[in-house]
């Protein structure tokens, strides 16, 4: 059984800053994505950004996050990060991360493994 776990959510100013982390085990688990995805109550989960777990390490955006989230792997760890910059209120959400061998990374539905989520609140 796979299983994902994040951490890192809190609240923070806008402007500020925060690192989500999701470790993925087993450790032997090998998919195509992982990936942040964000939720609020009354919307539908939308995709934040993911990345491709392979040499190519390529990563894909919401364009309402471009140039301030960045997304990242550590293979040995089997961690992927998302570096949330310059944080917005409109960022409040429960974060989630997904893995999973997926033809459209940014849409939630073909993803297998999901974390239970991790809160972000951004204050104005």
């Amino acid at each position: 059984q796979v299983q994902l776990r994040e951490s890192g959510g809190g609240s923070v100013q806008a402007g500020g800053s925060l690192r989500l982390s999701c470790v993925a085990s087993p450790n032997s688990y090998r998919r195509n994505y992982m990936g942040w995805f964000r939720e609020v109550p009354g919307k539908e989960r939308e995709g934040v950004a993911t990345i491709y777990t392979s040499a190519t390490g390529a990563t894909i955006y919401a364009d309402s996050v471009k140039g301030r989230f960045t997304v990242s792997h550590d293979t040995a760890k089997n961690t992927v990060f998302l570096q949330m910059n310059d944080l917005k209120p409109e960022d409040s959400a429960m974060y989630f991360c997904a893995a999973g061998a997926v033809l459209y990374p940014l849409l939630p539905g073909d993803y297998k493994y999901w974390g239970q989520g991790t809160q972000v609140t951004v204050s104005s």
